[in-house]
């Protein structure tokens, strides 16, 4: 009968009517400190001593704590939560995520990443320590010796990058040998820090991060109706209200923009990192921006460029603007992109309520290769995502009209596919990613 009914927990965490879902949340009071080793632009590890030239290198990470308050521990210390590290491998071929380490390191290989991802509620107060291994494999033919070992460290201490502000950015290391204790070579290191959103509690009222309903393909204006220098939009200035509603107004699902801060840090909608100004003190116009909490529509884009020196520091930058969209967005539906790797990552990290989608370059015959590896190929930029639990890519549409397989693959894999490029602008490059069920085009109205 109804009122006998029993309900009884299958101990099953995240399964819901026969679907898993699991969602690893944002910050709340834990920093990760992210270190990778990757070949970008030169091997991550170079070791100067001629014994060593034909040996593999692997790589091992120590973490340590440095407890300030070692012999009277506060209330404070005894209740924080234990720092953890995961380990994080991407490629081409896929990724992988663990909690542990062989004995003896990890190999590097050239076409991966390989990135620590230290959780902790001490991020001032962190001891790294990179042990390298020796691999020496010497054959004749069917027979083979291994020798393993330690071959030197490298240390780094998280005051040490911290202090001065920053971030991100890259260190280099030297390493020190296991014997002489002498520099026997260096590693390089990129750091990048994710501290949690500051000033502003998010809920799982709702939460749309992996939230995606299948339907047909979504038009969206790039930057209202296009961009103002082409021939077909130049009567509508690009980035502004009015772009935004004429895009509307001839069925746009979405629009495309880009957000920058101002120097006084106020969100602005605008389209480069820089803006050229005339020296001399002659006005021939004024260039109106559109701030963004009087704008808020659907497609927000954020830009970044690790190399402009005297730019805003990388967590005020996205609490500024994540802020101002979380306290003014209301209802609207709201996905973010990047085109950089880490502000994908530290949307995700910083907030529960938007999804983001990471923006790739791909194999390009117009576009100059990137240093970023995770926008070299497709398929890299796919595992990426994966490995960032967001909610897809936006890729170059050239590279999808070239492999027709891709947004089936990719869509497989349980992610959102969106297109950009001038390839879009054309009609049938649009039906024809339309009818591969692309998720949504960008393009010039």
């Amino acid at each position: 009968t109804a009122e006998s009914e029993m309900h009884t927990n299958d101990g099953l965490f995240g399964i819901h009517d026969g679907v898993t879902s699991v969602d690893p949340g944002w910050l709340t009071c834990q920093a990760e400190v992210r270190l990778r080793l990757h070949y970008s632009k030169t091997p991550p590890v170079s070791i100067s001593k001629r014994r060593f030239s034909n040996s593999k290198v692997k790589i091992k990470l120590q973490v340590v704590c440095i407890d300030k308050d070692k012999n009277e521990p506060s209330l404070s210390s005894l209740l924080k939560l234990p720092t953890t590290v995961e380990i994080r491998k991407v490629s081409e071929d896929g990724y992988t995520s663990t909690h542990s380490q062989p004995e003896n390191g990890e190999a590097l290989e050239p076409p991966q990443w390989i990135e620590y991802i230290i959780r902790t509620m001490d991020p001032d107060n962190l001891q790294v320590t990179f042990e390298f291994f020796e691999e020496d494999v010497n054959g004749y033919g069917s027979s083979r010796f291994v020798r393993t070992g330690l071959v030197g460290t490298a240390c780094l201490v998280s005051p040490g990058f911290l202090e001065n502000g920053t971030d991100y950015g890259r260190l280099t290391l030297p390493i020190m040998g296991h014997t002489s204790r002498h520099a026997i070579g260096t590693v390089t290191v990129d750091y990048l820090v994710i501290q949690p959103i500051q000033d502003l509690q998010c809920d799982m009222s709702s939460s749309f991060t992996k939230f995606w309903k299948k339907r047909s393909p979504l038009d969206i204006g790039h930057r209202g109706t296009g961009r103002t220098h082409s021939a077909k939009h130049y009567r509508i200035r690009e980035n502004t209200i009015n772009a935004f509603k004429t895009a509307a107004k001839h069925g746009a699902a979405y629009v495309q923009f880009e957000v920058q801060l101002s120097k006084d840090q106020v969100p602005v909608i605008y389209g480069d990192l820089t803006c050229i100004t005339c020296a001399k003190t002659v006005f021939t116009h004024w260039l109106h921006l559109t701030l963004v909490q009087n704008c808020l529509s659907q497609l927000v884009k954020g830009s970044w460029d690790s190399n402009v020196s005297s730019y805003f520091n990388m967590n005020t930058f996205l609490d500024i603007i994540l802020s101002c969209v979380l306290e003014n967005a209301a209802t609207r539906r709201i996905i973010f992109s990047c085109c950089d790797a880490d502000i994908c990552s530290m949307v995700r990290r910083k907030q529960n309520k938007y999804p983001v989608l990471f923006q790739t370059q791909g194999l390009s015959d117009r576009h100059p290769e990137l240093m970023d590896i995770h926008c070299r190929s497709t398929p890299f930029a796919v595992n990426f995502a994966l490995s960032e639990d967001i909610l897809g890519i936006c890729a170059n549409a050239a590279d999808l009209l070239k492999n027709v397989d891709y947004v089936r693959e990719i869509q497989s894999k349980g992610l959102v596919v969106f297109s950009w490029g001038e390839e879009n602008n054309d009609s049938e490059a649009r039906k024809e990613q339309s009818e591969q069920k692309i998720d949504g085009y960008i393009y010039d109205r």
